[in-house]
């Protein structure tokens, strides 16, 4: 199949490229570099069933084009980072709604399947663990610019099961769970290779809070093959599944695991939210997927645990070390 990825060089959009090159299959991947970087692609790019466009979601005429020539689309271009959307409250809303509005509304034309990335953080403050994917939505005040991120992910969710629902436009909606692997980046946020960077770099190993919430972290390539099956999974269309892990740890407890796996003389040092983020900063305390849904319609189950992942990333930023480029 002829398969566009919007957020194509990104972390999962380069991996879900790969997959995608193996199985056979033709993909264009549209990136606009904001978030994603040339490097998580440039292995690919000698590919002959591989094109990149490097422009944004927000080009009317070419996400026509785009969506047009495309049997499959994964709509995975999105901010992302708690960090950039505490920062960028209105680059966050409008990239993530008016984005997928674009490719929604194209897509519809010729009722192209569309995979809408949606994320764990819609269940918002919900105490009801593990969230199930009929879980009410427990969102935060207007005035707390981090739950920004939560609800424009949920008006993607509504707005797509809407086109299902009034013009029968195929789509599916995945909820991804603190996904991590290779080519991810600490520089917006995202926990797992910060603290790796910090660790090999023997430096204090910054953990916001006081490190007693809880994380399930999912290893990508798990991510990848859960898309790969419900790419071909008829009755999967018009649905929302959480694809994660459900093995828990604190975010103190990370710290301490990827410390002792990297052999780190690393301090770990707390800082609380008000620093650093923004004041009146509010964190879920737990986040843990109910996989029932999923594993019954593809038979999922994840198959790399924390304590590998670690590895992964380890390994990949001590080869970044080796090639003499910078740990990021």
């Amino acid at each position: 199949m002829r398969i566009l990825i919007t957020g194509g060089a990104g972390f999962i959009g380069s991996h879900l490229a790969e997959a995608l090159l193996e199985g056979g299959h033709t993909v264009y991947a549209l990136d606009d570099l904001s978030t994603g970087s040339i490097d998580n692609i440039a292995h690919l790019k000698g590919h002959p069933n591989f094109h990149y466009t490097i422009d944004t979601v927000f080009n009317d005429p070419l996400v026509a084009e785009m969506v047009d020539r495309a049997d499959v689309i994964f709509h995975l271009a999105a901010a992302v980072g708690v960090k950039l959307i505490v920062e960028r409250p209105v680059h966050t809303i409008e990239t993530n709604v008016h984005g997928t509005e674009v490719i929604l509304r194209h897509a519809a034309k010729k009722k192209k399947l569309v995979f809408i990335a949606s994320t764990s953080e819609v269940y918002g403050k919900s105490a009801k663990v593990p969230f199930n994917e009929e879980t009410d939505l427990v969102m935060g005040a207007t005035t707390r610019h981090r739950w920004a991120y939560a609800c424009s992910k949920a008006l993607d969710e509504f707005l797509a099961l809407a086109y299902w629902k009034e013009t029968r436009q195929p789509v599916i909606v995945m909820r991804f769970f603190n996904t991590v692997g290779p080519r991810q980046t600490g520089q917006y946020g995202m926990v797992v290779p910060t603290f790796v960077r910090q660790a090999l770099n023997n430096e204090p190993i910054t953990v916001f809070g006081d490190g007693t919430q809880q994380r399930s972290f999912t290893y990508v390539g798990d991510v990848v093959g859960a898309l790969l099956k419900l790419m071909v999974t008829p009755s999967a269309i018009g649905e929302v599944f959480n694809v994660g892990n459900t093995e828990e740890v604190t975010i103190r407890g990370l710290a301490e695991r990827i410390k002792e796996r990297t052999g780190s003389t690393s301090e770990i040092v707390t800082i609380p939210y008000d620093q650093a983020y923004e004041a009146g900063f509010e964190d879920m305390p737990r986040r843990v997927p109910d996989l029932a849904k999923i594993h019954k319609a593809i038979g999922y189950a994840p198959k790399v645990k924390l304590d590998e992942i670690i590895d992964r990333v380890v390994a990949e930023k001590r080869s970044y070390a080796g090639a003499g480029r910078s740990i990021t």
